[in-house]
């Protein structure tokens, strides 16, 4: 027998008994899964591990879509799994001085002691000592990997690495009972030295010795390593040792699955092919060598909560309410404020997370985040709500950050929407009216600035749009020369809503699609052009402003509804909507907020962070400066001479609106009911797309999606199912004090399709029933210019 041999032999033997004692751990807290998990690694079965008793042969079905490269299981099949994750309900634990650190001890016979303390009694505040107790020991004797920030350390290293084992062995339990991953041939928790393909070991960094690879499951009859994660996301250093081992002569005829819970990275799909094309091309095959199968279901932890439980105050309408909790807290609570804090997040979770059950906010993009449902405000019940996001393309490289933020204006502006009355709900940027930019108390919420920093930068954008030298501005000016018309009118643009669809049914408020549209018409403003006068005819204006709408319009419009420079008015409009949703519902039924309507004090959600001492004149000033300065500008031609010209509200008072019927609903947004209701309980992809929804509940109360349920032990063979400015509003404000009983929540019987009418004429329902305007936007920034000479030479 060779030297390489001997050694790799006796390094095997020795990785089994160093790993044996600690086998037990890995399915600590779980009963149900405990199986055999005092056996040696490499030698558990799957079926007795997970489904707590051995099966036959005949019984085994195996991975499906292996010889695929990547293959995802069908919507309807999407289910849900649960895992207890006791360590969640003390994400709340102060943090500790040092009269509190030095009372909790510092050893293991002090985190012991707390333990069975709080193991006899249940008493929540021994299991805070015992955190305590092991945070004062980390600070002591782990060295390299100890870690000061409190708060960061009882988010990864405990609640983290609780939530990174359970739901892991969750999923996993879920894919061997789907799969039928039995029978002796199928084993867990598999430990492989890795060599390279020379067959020298390769040594990991970390430890100085040789690398040792764990795989999930792995059957030798089939020659089959298998990777299991919850996420989308593979580990990078494991998937260096699997290039390793793939390339071992001893493993040459093996085959990698990996099984991932939830949307496949984009780099995951990337790095998996390109290991997949060189195996097949050292192996001279083209069947698959690597290959994904995405087998997408939820899932849900399972704790109680108690005095330690970190709650928010976000959509809670009674302060003295516990406030809000959800999965979406959760991912928020978790995002960084700046990239560079992002990226350095992502990395600290990346070590702790090898199972892919935890810390996934770096891979949320916040600024995409909006509200999309809101349930039916129950007086005493708080409410439910649900928000959507986009997921990033690579949170390694660019994770998402700020959800915080952007989560407090979601609610300031909802509460800021019920508090003031509609009569309030205006900016106004205008050169002739200094004095009129906004109401003083709506001018002391976010939800003031935002919109009047939005009408700024519609008219920036105008501004860069008609720039005659490219894009929509060239298009523009020639037509206006084909039509020999000399200058530019003067213009005034402002944001109105476009046609929403909603569905308001007996489960609450769903905003489908809520776009915005940008409106022009001609405007005179007596404060004087900096470009200098040019009159002209009716017709000629008339020209000029259809010219606008074809050519320049559109394209703020598509910025309006798109653009990152819109994300907060975007967001504020969909709180908008779900506000007048609740004013509705209060007038046929006492909710929590009644106390807060039509109140006009918004003292409880004021202007924020780096905004706390904005001022709407310093808007209107920006704006002033763009108007007599400007922020652009272009060659042109004014009287006859070369000149440089320069360039420098928001109108929500009609907004109509289409309340989809039941079947249109079922039809156009399938399953949107479900995923909603399951966002309550754990982030969960939308559909087969690249964005999340995770939700929460003002109620106080924590849904621990399964009950007492436990993932069942008996394999099957299918997949469970799863002063005001000068425009004015047309539409009249409603009577705060109108109390009549509105039309049932429910399919829509008028032919319009309008929701519930109060029983006037004026709708009052969602959208369309906005009393005043939000906003009117003042005179558009003015831009005359002379025709171009024909030789423009």
């Amino acid at each position: 027998m060779s030297t390489s041999i001997r050694s790799r032999i006796r390094f095997r033997l020795a990785a089994c008994f160093a790993t044996a004692a600690a086998a037990g751990l890995v399915v600590t807290g779980l009963p149900a899964f405990q199986g055999t998990a005092d056996a040696a690694p490499g030698k558990i079965r799957c079926d007795e591990k997970f489904l707590g008793r051995k099966y036959n042969m005949d019984e085994a079905r195996g991975i499906q879509g292996k010889n695929t490269p990547y293959s995802q299981n069908p919507e309807d099949t999407w289910g849900d799994y649960f895992f207890d994750n006791p360590s969640h309900a003390f994400d709340g634990v102060p943090k500790p001085d040092q009269a509190k650190l030095d009372a909790a001890g510092k050893t293991e016979d002090d985190v012991q002691k707390w333990k069975k303390k709080y193991g006899r009694t249940g008493d929540p505040q021994y299991r805070a000592l015992e955190i305590y107790a092991r945070y004062n020991k980390q600070l002591v004797g782990d060295g390299p990997r100890k870690m000061t920030d409190f708060r960061l350390w009882l988010d990864q290293r405990v609640i983290g690495n609780e939530a990174n084992q359970r739901k892991g062995d969750g999923f996993e339990s879920r894919i061997v009972k789907q799969f039928k991953l039995v029978g002796p041939d199928w084993i867990c928790q598999k430990e492989v030295p890795v060599f390279d393909k020379n067959g020298k070991p390769v040594i990991n960094p970390k430890t100085g010795e040789q690398a040792v690879r764990k795989y999930d499951a792995y059957n030798a009859k089939t020659k089959e390593f298998v990777e299991f994660k919850s996420n989308g996301k593979h580990i990078a250093e494991q998937l260096r040792w699997d290039k390793h081992i793939l390339r071992n002569k001893e493993y040459a005829d093996h085959k990698l699955r990996l099984i991932t819970g939830d949307e496949t990275t984009g780099n995951t799909k990337r790095q998996y092919a390109t290991l997949n094309r060189q195996l097949q091309s050292e192996r001279g095959t083209s069947l698959p060598q690597a290959t994904i199968r995405e087998q997408r279901a939820n899932g849900h932890a399972r704790w109680t909560p108690n005095r330690y439980t970190r709650y928010d105050k976000v959509f809670n309408p009674d302060p003295r309410r516990v406030g809000s909790y959800g999965p979406l807290h959760d991912d928020v609570w978790r995002s960084a404020k700046t990239p560079e804090q992002a990226r350095k997040l992502q990395h600290q979770y990346n070590q702790v997370n090898t199972r892919g059950g935890f810390g996934r906010p770096g891979g949320i993009d916040f600024s995409t985040l909006e509200l999309q449902y809101v349930g039916n405000p129950t007086k005493g019940k708080g409410l439910d709500y649900s928000f959507k996001a986009d997921m990033v393309e690579d949170e390694d490289k660019n994770p998402g950050w700020g959800g915080e933020q952007r989560l407090q204006l979601s609610s300031d502006a909802m509460f800021a929407w019920l508090a003031l009355t509609p009569d309030k709900f205006w900016v106004n940027l205008n050169p002739d009216q200094p004095d009129k930019i906004m109401d003083k108390t709506f001018g002391k919420t976010d939800a003031g600035r935002v919109l009047l920093q939005a009408d700024l930068e519609m008219k920036h954008d105008y501004a860069r749009d008609m720039d005659p030298r490219s894009g929509v501005g060239k298009q523009y000016w020639d037509a206006m020369t084909a039509a020999n018309i000399p200058c530019g009118h003067q213009i005034r643009l402002w944001i109105v809503p476009k046609t929403a669809k909603v569905r308001a049914d007996d489960n609450g408020l769903y905003i489908l699609d809520a776009p915005l549209k940008v409106n022009a018409e001609p405007q005179k403003v007596d404060f004087p052009s900096p470009n200098g006068k040019c009159d002209l005819t009716e017709a000629q204006i008339n020209t000029s402003q259809r010219l606008v709408e074809q050519y320049v319009i559109p394209d703020v419009e598509e910025k309006v509804n798109s653009g990152s420079a819109y994300a907060d008015l975007r967001r504020v409009y969909n709180a908008r909507v779900a506000a007048e949703y609740i004013r509705t519902q209060d007038k046929g039924h006492v909710t929590d907020f009644r106390p807060l309507i039509n109140s006009n004090n918004v003292a409880r959600w004021p202007l924020r962070g780096k905004a706390g001492t904005w001022t709407p004149k310093q808007t209107w000033d920006e704006y002033m400066k763009s108007y007599t300065q400007g922020d652009y500008s272009y060659p042109c031609q004014v009287d006859g001479q070369n000149k440089t010209c320069i360039m420098g509200g928001v109108d929500f008072s009609k907004a109509p609106k289409r309340n989809i019927s039941k079947t249109e609903f079922a039809v156009q947004h399938p399953r949107t009911d479900t995923t909603t209701k399951t966002s309550r309980t754990t982030t969960v992809t939308y559909r087969n797309s690249n964005t999340v929804m995770f939700g929460g509940s003002s109620s106080g109360q924590v849904y621990n999606g399964g009950g007492n349920e436990t993932p069942g032990p008996k394999p099957t063979g299918t997949a469970e199912p799863t002063g005001k400015p000068t425009h004015r509003p047309t539409t009249p404000a409603p009577d705060p004090s109108d109390s009549r009983t509105p039309a049932p929540t429910g399919s829509p019987k008028d032919p319009d399709g309008n929701l519930a009418h109060t029983g006037s004429d004026t709708p009052v329902g969602l959208i369309a029933s906005v009393a005043a305007a939000l906003a009117v936007g003042g005179a558009g920034l003015t831009w005359w210019m002379r025709r171009r000479k024909a030789a423009a030479s």
